[in-house]
């Protein structure tokens, strides 16, 4: 299995900082989302993600962000394996020190 890309939460925040065009998507789940998620962050619970490929564009590269960035990578694996460009966000929310909404 190829090796997931990874960004760690103090460059994901600089990059958001820095205007970068960026496609985020937050995996958790509805009560973990209403403790705060990333303002940039699109919301699909882990377990729709298989039924919301038609959203995601095999040419842009996707950021998953989870609470501590385990489910994220098994989402990673998961859409790498269907030609997605995917990136795990290492330490997840609970290493995340940028804004929340």
């Amino acid at each position: 299995m190829e090796e997931i890309q990874t960004i760690t939460t103090e460059e994901l925040k600089s990059k958001i900082e820095s205007g970068e065009e960026l496609f985020l998507v937050d995996v958790r789940e509805d009560d973990e989302i209403a403790t705060g998620k990333i303002k940039e962050a699109t919301h699909i619970r882990m377990g729709d993600i298989p039924a919301s490929l038609d959203q995601l564009d095999k040419e842009k590269e996707y950021i998953f962000i989870c609470r501590s960035g385990r489910r994220s990578e098994n989402v990673c694996y998961y859409l790498q394996e269907q030609g997605y460009k995917v990136r795990n966000m290492v330490g997840g929310m609970l290493e995340w020190e940028g804004d929340v909404e």
